[in-house]
């Protein structure tokens, strides 16, 4: 898919793409500030966009829910084989027992036999993150593990 970059002079870069099967194109404008907006328009006409202002936070929110279903449906479709085993994502939610502690603290793999394979954060993915690596509000732990292994991780993410 080819991703249309426009420097925006003074004001950041523009990068947007056009939708399948559709008239319309999305993207965002990624200012030098650090705010981003969400773009939504129509193929040809760039200044008719509707712009949706939106915070760091609020942007990697977004990347998050945009890119940790696909890494979970990757890795459900590598372990369809498997019986028993299932992936799963669970967010660090602000009041967390863990948020702000590192991973190792959580002592998942101990507790449930589930392990936490990826950690997607503003929208990358940090594969096989350590037991030093510092969760925070806003990450989407990917966890693989049996049925009730998961039960037990989300759990423990919610009451510690």
């Amino acid at each position: 898919m080819n991703v249309e970059v426009t420097p925006l002079p003074g004001i950041g870069v523009r990068k947007e793409f056009p939708l399948s099967g559709s008239r319309r194109r999305l993207g965002v404008i990624d200012r030098k500030d650090g705010t981003i907006d969400l773009l939504i328009g129509k193929i040809g006409n760039p200044d008719a966009a509707d712009q949706i202002p939106m915070t760091g936070p609020e942007a990697a929110t977004l990347a998050n829910l945009l890119g940790a279903p696909q890494l979970v449906a990757q890795l459900e479709d590598e372990h369809r084989d498997l019986e028993g085993l299932s992936t799963r994502q669970f967010s660090v939610r602000e009041g967390s027992p863990y948020a702000n502690r590192v991973l190792g603290d959580t002592q998942m793999r101990t507790r449930t036999t589930s392990s936490i394979v990826a950690v997607m954060r503003a929208g990358h993915a940090i594969p096989s993150p350590g037991p030093e690596f510092i969760l925070t509000s806003g990450d989407v732990l990917v966890v693989v593990g049996t049925p009730e292994g998961l039960a037990a991780a989300g759990r423990i993410l919610t009451e510690g």
